[in-house]
């Protein structure tokens, strides 16, 4: 890690040189570090109440925080963390189908301006670890020219946990970036230990009188390359040896809990750096876990219904907490509603923003709800409209529309060795009293659920009364049902053109030194575009 930490030291000294040029908010703003789990389930975790993988440093910083039980995230990675930057429903970015393929000229417009962009000019220094997934054709879609001051990490949606390449199509080639160089010498070095070793330098060198805005987005639990889905060390390989049976599961726990040991070194450093006490922590998940289907990695979403690429509450229900001393009210469990939109204004205006400088945001100031208790202001969110499939949903107050949803992400999927219809044994009592409040329960599943695929019509889902969408009340709400028609139908008329470009084979490492690059500006061809 020598040469990395040279460079993030580098950096620092280059700000330090520059810091008479800059005009701080205020000398109180908080730290921000926000920490993205990829395709953690919604039982993953131990404070929702699971008892097989133990997640202390997880837990910890939830039970002391605010667990964020009503909170919402998007079925799949790019759309997720598009929301995340720009503070807006992906069916107002573009970005509402898929994902961003390897070799898929496009990303998150530059028309939009992204949360580290609006955090830069209030003074943060900003600075990305790990995934990012919203667009590398051509650099200007890069973290560092997106307003992060320095970034370590990989520009696609997965790769090998050890030599960090990444295999898509036909192409095979390498995915780490220092800034926008590639690295070539961490082959071996496990992903998760690598943007914790860098996560924790960057804090070491961070000048403290300046506001730290760090992003570290994991790879973990994220399944990478196919030959060998599921990857981590052996030494926490072993310490599963008893209690977990499922090989593939047991890698699964080993993953899980080098995330878990990960926020453990990142809190420390806080703490031992003196900026714990003026830090908000912010802990999501992107989307719900692949129990079944593409990128399985045996995450589990029980008892909730479906999987990552779903609109079911498995899909789109995210773990999530936000933990600071600056919390006002603490130590509990929130069933506000929320989306990952509200993070930029939240942060931003947390941050000494002028709320009204954004730019036509979806998202809501949380702070008072997060640190005060006091009520949301959000009373619906739009999960998802995707003009291929049409597949949609939309929540409004406790009622859930779902319309087109339908395919082999639409059951309930147990952990592995646990019969179907079993009910989970629920740890409720070892680590705080609030966990009680975070477990989700719903009782037997009925002989025939309800199905709301294109042939079967919308579904209508009382989400305070069946949490694990069971029973499709649509005909007893004609009312309710209409009235939500109607507002999807609102919102499809302020969707834009989604951003999606055919697979262009140029992008393939064999033409750029076995390395994934943004291969529009190296070698432009007629296929690509903005």
């Amino acid at each position: 890690m020598a040469v990395l930490l040279l460079v993030v030291l580098s950096c620092a000294s280059l700000q330090l040189s520059l810091i008479s040029a800059v005009q701080f908010k205020d000398s109180s703003q908080p730290h921000i570090i926000f920490i993205l789990a990829d395709d953690l389930g919604w039982d993953d975790v131990s404070f929702h109440g699971s008892n097989q993988i133990p997640t202390p440093n997880i837990d910890g910083l939830a039970n002391s925080g605010v667990i964020l039980n009503n909170y919402y995230v998007s079925p799949i990675c790019t759309p997720s963390r598009s929301a995340i930057m720009t503070g807006k429903y992906p069916i107002h970015t573009g970005m509402q189908h898929g994902v961003i393929m390897a070799g898929q000229p496009f990303g998150v417009g530059l028309e939009e301006k992204l949360l580290p962009q609006y955090l830069k000019e209030l003074g943060y220094a900003t600075h990305a670890v790990g995934k990012w997934h919203l667009g590398f054709f051509k650099y200007d879609y890069t973290p560092t020219k997106r307003g992060f001051d320095s970034f370590l990490g990989y520009w696609l949606g997965a790769g090998d946990y050890w030599d960090h390449s990444e295999s898509e199509r036909d192409g095979w080639g390498l995915d780490l970036r220092n800034n926008t160089e590639p690295v070539f010498n961490q082959w071996g070095n496990y992903r998760t230990h690598l943007f914790t070793d860098q996560a924790v330098n960057v804090i070491n060198s961070h000048d403290t009188s300046r506001p730290l805005f760090l992003y570290l987005a994991h790879e973990a639990v994220h399944s990478a390359l196919a030959h060998q889905p599921l990857q981590a060390p052996q030494d926490l390989i072993d310490k599963f040896k008893d209690s977990i049976h499922d090989e593939r599961r047991r890698i699964f726990a080993a993953m899980a809990t080098a995330l878990d040991q990960s926020i453990g070194k990142v809190l420390d450093t806080l703490k031992a750096r003196g900026m714990y006490d003026n830090s908000i922590i912010v802990f999501s998940t992107d989307n719900g876990g692949p129990a079944n289907g593409v990128n399985r990695n045996t995450a589990c979403n029980y008892p909730l219904r479906g999987t990552k690429y779903s609109l079911w509450e498995g899909g789109v229900r995210g773990v999530s907490f936000i933990h600071s001393p600056l919390l006002a009210s603490k130590g509990r469990v929130s069933m506000d509603l929320m989306h990952l939109t509200d993070w930029l204004p939240t942060l931003y205006g947390r941050g000494g923003g002028n709320l009204s400088k954004l730019l036509n945001t979806d998202g809501h100031d949380m702070w008072p709800t997060l640190s005060e208790g006091k009520e949301s202001p959000r009373k619906e969110l739009l999960h998802n409209i995707d003009p291929v499939t049409w597949a949609s949903a939309l929540r409004y107050q406790q009622w859930k529309l779902v319309v087109n949803e339908s395919g082999g992400d639409d059951g309930w999927f147990p952990p592995p060795g646990l019969e179907e219809n079993a009910q989970r044994p629920r740890n409720l009592s070892v680590t705080h009293p609030t966990l009680k409040n975070a477990v989700v329960t719903c009782g037997p599943r009925p002989a025939k659920p309800a199905m709301c695929g294109v042939k079967d019509g919308p579904c209508l889902f009382n989400m305070e009364k069946d949490p694990c969408e069971y029973t499709n009340v649509a005909e007893k709400e004609m009312d309710v049902l209409n009235t939500m028609l109607q507002l999807l139908e609102k919102y499809k008329t302020t969707m834009v053109p989604i951003r999606n470009k055919p697979y262009d084979k140029n992008a393939d490492p064999k033409y750029h030194n076995g390395v994934w690059t943004a291969w529009c500006d190296d070698k432009p061809n007629a296929n690509c575009g903005d």
